[in-house]
């Protein structure tokens, strides 16, 4: 007989989707008070003439049903339009130290923020304060600063076009290229890696593309929580017959099998289509070796038809006008055991050989990948060897194949597209200067963890954020919060209540903002803003909801205000026309990216239009004038140890969750209900460890810059169907584990989904010791304060 589970675990055997969706968005709709409301705001989601989801990148199809959002994005809807209010009386009835006290889950669900607020040291509350005083005062202090490059400036992946691009003109304008962003965090692997590989740092697919392909091999995502529209690509392509594979450490119901709420017939017979053809769990960590071996595997497999005389496996004509480096990249793999791949990967030689028979028995094939690949120490390398893959049988710049990387928030693609980097290109920056009659700065500036660093060290002081919850989002929260309470200034423009506003220094700011759901009127009329999806297509979104009664404002007006109240005339820019017409600012991003040529009147058209993408037409703009083959030296993604006590650690969002906002307490996919506090194991690893489903235990780093501080406490084990010596948290909740050290040396991404761990008997069994609240975050176990990296070399290709 089975012992019982612990509270809130159960096995959930209903696919992805279907109508356990739909009731998850009715419960939805129902606890933001907003039933009635709520229908018709989903209705005009991803329209033509309506606003752009909040939520994932994917891209929208062509709009052939009034019925275009999914579970999780009806959630971002919701979870901004609820009629919930933070008004100024909630400021005065709680401290900020009673508020740091409260869960997470529990500051966001207070509602809207309402009226721009300053806090109080004296009270310890947040109070009141009008527009023109708050700008005024952060202009005096931005400007008090010995040096711009002493101000961080963060962007969050859902601002628009539009205010990004305002954003980064406002920080050049002030001298600064420190543009710590979200995409730092995710997907910078994919900036980096791609254009030294094939010259762009993005897709190479559109949505077309996934109507023509026969292989699709998807590596190290979960697109039933991140990226559910997407289901309804795998969904039809599984349907006519394309070959599926998936990698990925766990079982995600999603790639199972999936039940397609626009589909009358499986909703009324409560059917489901098998999404993975196969399904491989490869080991945290593994994915640098598995892929090297089925690279080995396919050109094998081409020597061995060279050898029998019968047709050719590679795309060799491709290979010789195309790339570079395959000769050195072979022999590469030749020096590949099978032995050390297999263990390094945790799958078999007969599993990776198998995956290349079905790749060279393809037509036209697609790789969709995620975090699981770009959040390791060597993720710019991982992105690369799946380049390689595909260039060996010349699957990039057709039809029907390419290179998918699914980028996280809605704009985050756009944000850099129009200029949120840190390492600028020269040719970028004279462009500005043409446009704006000003020099921007030339030195590259800060990324995420370097602008955590800084602050931690004193030497940057102050920090404006454009949306998102940073020191929450951030490895290491020892550092995060020492950083920001010594801040002179902390500026957040947000929609709602998070724990970075609850870490104040010696000036602290909310600037509340209207949402993407909402109508945005400004001096010359009702404006619109434009978001660039995960395969480069630039559309119009046009809120058309009420925003919040009060002081809230858009994020372009008060960044140009900002901007003009810090450095009045100083540059020659015109900050009150572009915050009273967007299309003035769109004119200005088309001086500075010729791609966006023709930019207001290409909006208009539904649908958007689409940047070009050089690599798509077989135009490779790197180094060599090709696509390079780029060695991976070794097969280890990270630094192993003998100790075979260690784990590797993946953290990730629950089903309830996106990015750092936690919906609901539920991962229903993975059985998880009204909790957070778990650690997934496999059972022969609780076993050899002497622990039971239910047992508490502490996790603790096994980083080499490990401290005694660097644990989450009390979590309840659970078995979960993974590969042996691997275990899964939640995050943000498990942030403590990774330190600011542990990070991709080629562009700083932090490797949250390996970290190594040691789990151990929970040090006190009380309540109050748990570090994961089952309402979300509460008491954020500090880790050790950790030194910043290195400094990064320039990349080439990036624009």
């Amino acid at each position: 007989m089975t012992s019982k589970r612990p509270d809130g675990i159960r096995e959930y055997d209903e696919p992805a989707g279907g109508w356990g969706a739909l009731k998850a968005v009715a419960a939805t709709l129902k606890r933001q008070q907003i039933e009635a409301q709520g229908v018709k705001t989903l209705l005009r989601n991803n329209q033509p003439e309506g606003f752009d989801c909040p939520g994932c990148a994917w891209p929208d199809p062509k709009h052939t049903s009034a019925f275009e959002f999914c579970e999780n994005g009806a959630k971002a809807v919701t979870w901004e339009s609820t009629a919930k209010r933070v008004e100024p009386d909630f400021f005065a009835k709680h401290t900020v130290s009673e508020l740091w006290e409260q869960p997470d889950h529990w500051l966001e669900g207070q509602g809207r923020l309402t009226h721009p607020m300053r806090y109080n040291p004296a009270t310890d509350h947040y109070e009141v304060v009008e527009w023109q005083e708050a700008l005024a005062d952060i202009g005096a202090r931005l400007r008090a600063l010995d040096h711009p490059d002493e101000a961080e400036f963060y962007t969050s992946g859902r601002a628009s076009n539009e205010a990004a691009f305002v954003f980064q003109l406002f920080a050049r304008a002030f001298g600064t290229n420190n543009f710590p962003d979200c995409s730092n965090m995710c997907h910078e692997p994919t900036s980096i890696g791609l254009p030294r590989s094939i010259g762009v740092g993005k897709a190479t697919v559109t949505l077309d593309d996934f109507d023509h392909c026969d292989f699709i091999f998807s590596i190290g995502h979960n697109p039933g929580t991140n990226h559910p529209r997407m289901m309804t690509s795998l969904h039809n392509a599984s349907k006519r017959g394309a070959t599926i594979i998936v990698m990925n450490p766990f079982k995600e119901r999603a790639l199972e099998r999936f039940q397609a709420p626009q589909e009358p017939i499986e909703m009324a017979t409560m059917t489901s289509v098998p999404i993975a053809t196969t399904y491989f769990q490869v080991r945290i960590g593994g994915d640098a070796a598995a892929l090297k071996g089925i690279c080995k595997a396919v050109v094998d497999l081409d020597r061995a038809a060279a050898a029998q005389d019968s047709d050719p496996i590679l795309d060799h004509d491709f290979i010789a006008g195309h790339t570079a480096g395959f000769a050195e990249f072979a022999a590469d793999l030749d020096l590949a055991e099978w032995e050390d791949i297999e263990r390094s990967s945790g799958l078999t030689r007969t599993d990776l050989e198998g995956i290349a028979r079905a790749y060279v028995a393809s037509k036209a094939a697609i790789v969709s990948y995620g975090m699981g690949i770009t959040q390791h120490r060597t993720g710019t390398s991982n992105v690369q060897q799946i380049v390689n893959f595909l260039l060996l049988k010349g699957n990039i710049g057709r039809l029907g194949a390419g290179i998918c990387p699914l980028r996280g928030h809605s704009n985050v693609q756009g944000n850099r597209t129009v200029g949120i980097t840190e390492r600028p290109s020269d040719a970028m920056l004279d462009r500005f200067r043409d446009t704006f009659g000003f020099e921007p700065p030339r030195k590259f500036g800060h990324s995420v963890v370097e602008s955590i660093a800084s602050m931690r060290d004193g030497t940057s002081k102050a920090i404006i954020c454009l949306g998102g919850n940073l020191a929450i989002a951030a490895p290491d929260p020892a550092a995060c919060f020492e950083g920001f309470r010594k801040l002179d200034l902390a500026v957040s423009l947000a929609t709602k209540l998070n724990r970075t506003h609850l870490l104040t220094g010696k000036a602290t700011y909310i600037l509340p903002v209207i949402g993407r759901t909402e109508l945005d009127s400004q001096a010359s009329g009702s404006q619109s803003i434009t978001v660039e999806d995960s395969m480069s297509m630039v559309h119009a979104s046009r809120g058309f909801l009420t925003p919040p009664m009060g002081e809230t404002r858009s994020e372009p007006w008060i960044l140009a205000s900002m901007a003009r109240a810090t450095l009045g005339s100083r540059v020659p820019v015109d900050w009150e026309g572009l915050a009273a017409d967007y299309s003035v600012i769109r004119d200005k991003i088309e001086s500075v990216y010729p791609e966006f040529d023709g930019f207001n009147e290409r909006i208009r058209h539904p649908g958007g239009f689409q940047l070009p993408n050089a690599a798509q037409q077989r135009i490779w703009n790197t180094g060599s004038g090709k696509a390079n083959f780029l060695i991976f030296n070794h097969l280890e993604e990270d630094a192993q140890t003998e100790d075979v006590n260690v784990l590797r650690l993946a953290t990730m969002r629950s089903h309830d969750q996106y990015n750092t906002t936690i919906y609901g307490l539920d991962d229903r996919y993975r059985g998880v209900f009204g909790r957070r506090d778990v650690l997934m194991m496999n059972e022969d690893d609780m076993a050899r460890l002497g622990l039971v489903e239910g047992d508490l235990v502490d996790v603790e780093t096994a980083l080499e810059h490990a401290h005694p501080d660097r644990v989450v406490r009390a979590l309840t084990v659970i078995r979960y169907n993974l590969p042996p010596n691997c275990c899964g948290a939640y995050y943000p909740e498990s942030q403590a584990l990774v330190a600011l050290e542990h990070i991709d040396k080629q562009c700083l991404t932090p490797s949250y989904k390996s970290v190594p761990v040691r789990v151990v008997p929970a040090a006190s069994r009380s309540p109050g010791a748990t570090a994961i609240a089952r309402e979300g975050l509460t008491g954020v176990p500090l880790g050790a304060a950790a030194a910043g990296p290195s400094p990064r070399e320039p990349v080439p290709g990036q624009s």
